[in-house]
């Protein structure tokens, strides 16, 4: 089997808020690309930006390529794209290879590896971190688990899109830890967007907590890449929304549970990320969780001013 190097013909299913550049970045290396999207207008626009051919079915695209990348909302829609009615897995030849660069659950990944390896192709799970800026300029880094030939054989599609290509092992390995990655970086920002509302209610300055935090010990990645640029600007615009994050938390806890791990801060963390969803809506990027704990934090205040006057009336 060779290797997939330029212009080998790739297909691309998923043009979302990190589809498109990535595809962009495949584009712009010289594959030949075939596009879908469930919104046929994004495929549309990217194939008159950046060149391609629109698949005018997942039939056809599968049928005019030699690997399949997919990019969707979570291993659902994966599975129904790859095997459902009309899916790519119908029309691959025999030594294809399907990419899921989504965030799906490695449990359900493994299956669907099953599922194709019957068929004579193989699926590499490779789904990625770093957000839309870093898809835009090629600097992701993407945990890749499946079979060592069809990895190699994929690695410079991979490589066209990522900085960093780590082989995690086998077949569902990658989406584990793209949903372990994800639980850290959540935690990371739940925790110190309450330290910011601490500090500021005892009389810090929110832009001197965060300036103080990425020059200390407490800095982390939403220190450094969200706080000032999307929650005190109030841009909330991070391109993640907080429905996928907390997606991906319930996808840590599955896998929590599946392997027996005791895991009681995974458990609180995915219970605060899905009860925000419920209140703020899944749509909302994922930065906007520190309105719902501003909103609590003056729910509280006013409680607590309530309870002052009370005590402090005379009868």
């Amino acid at each position: 089997m060779t290797t997939l190097v330029p212009p080998a013909r790739i297909g691309f299913v998923g043009l979302g808020n990190m589809g498109r550049p990535m595809a962009a970045r495949l584009a712009g290396a010289g594959y030949e690309l075939h596009l879908t999207d469930k919104d046929v207008s994004l495929a549309t626009n990217f194939v008159a930006a950046h060149g391609g051919t629109v698949a005018p079915s997942l039939a056809a695209l599968a049928g005019a390529v030699e690997a399949v990348i997919t990019m969707l909302p979570d291993g659902k829609a994966v599975r129904e794209v790859v095997l459902g009615r009309g899916g790519v897995a119908a029309s691959l030849s025999p030594g294809s290879i399907v990419i899921d660069m989504s965030s799906s659950d490695p449990i359900g990944t493994r299956e669907v590896g099953e599922a194709l390896r019957a068929k004579k192709i193989e699926l590499v799970d490779a789904p990625v971190s770093g957000g839309v800026p870093r898809a835009h300029d090629g600097s992701l880094s993407t945990m890749v688990g499946g079979d060592e030939v069809a990895i190699a054989r994929v690695r410079p599609v991979l490589e066209a899109m990522a900085k960093h290509v780590f082989l995690t092992g086998d077949l569902g390995t990658g989406h584990a830890m793209k949903a372990l990655n994800n639980l850290v970086s959540a935690g990371g920002l739940w925790i110190a967007s309450e330290a910011l509302l601490i500090g500021k209610r005892f009389g810090l300055s929110p832009e001197r907590i965060v300036e103080i935090l990425n020059a200390s010990t407490g800095r982390n990645n939403s220190t450094e890449k969200k706080f000032k640029q999307h929650m005190l600007s109030r841009s909330f615009a991070s391109g993640f929304s907080l429905g996928l994050m907390a997606k991906d938390l319930r996808v840590a806890a599955n896998l929590a549970a599946a392997t027996g791990q005791p895991s009681p801060l995974t458990a609180l963390c995915t219970q605060l990320w899905s009860e925000a969803e419920s209140k703020l809506g899944g749509s909302q990027d994922h930065t906007a969780i520190i309105k719902l704990l501003e909103a609590e934090d003056d729910a509280g205040a006013s409680r607590r001013e309530r309870g002052k006057t009370a005590f402090g009336s005379k009868p």
